[in-house]
Order: C-alpha cells, then structure tokens, then sequence
C-alpha cells in the first residue's frame, strides 16, 4: 500500500506523451500516473503529474444507462399488414 513504480516511457511518438509512466497505490487503491518532464520561467526543471484510473482493455460499448433493444420485442411486418390508407412523413 502507497508504493509504485515509475518507468521512462520508451513509447512516447508525440509531445503530448508523457516521458514517465508506472502504476502506484495510494491508500488501496491502483491508479496509473503519467509525468512529463517540463521547465519552469525561471529554468527549474520540474515533473508535471497526473493520476487516472487504470486503463481497462475490454470495457462494454454499451453504457448502463442507453437503452438496449430487446430481441423479444422483434417483430417482422409482411406487406398485408401495411395500411395504404395511412400518411407517411416523407
């Protein structure tokens, strides 16, 4: 608990990559933490940190609250059931 790693970022293609990457955990819980190495007005190197949750590979498409067409509710509809007497919008 409250330890990590840090390790330079040997995938680092763009600016806006961070230089450092590892994981800590900070009172039981896993986060991810990206550090850039950066320079003050006055010269002072310093890092520029930020935390985030850990990136999860296989997260669902589909958010708990959109609605999920249930396949029950399916209904196919020949051509005798068309009404030709009602008006269609377009």
């Amino acid at each position: 608990m409250n330890t990590g790693a840090i390790f330079k970022n040997e995938n680092k293609k763009a600016e806006n990559h961070p230089d450092y990457k590892g994981k800590v955990n900070v009172n039981g819980k896993e986060m991810e933490v990206a550090l850039w190495l950066k320079t003050s007005a006055k010269g002072l190197k310093f890092f520029s940190a930020s935390f985030s949750e850990p990136y999860i590979k296989n997260e669902p498409q589909i958010q708990n609250n959109e609605p999920q067409i249930n396949s029950t509710l399916k209904k196919s509809i020949s051509y005798n059931d068309l009404d030709p007497n009602d008006d269609l919008p377009f």
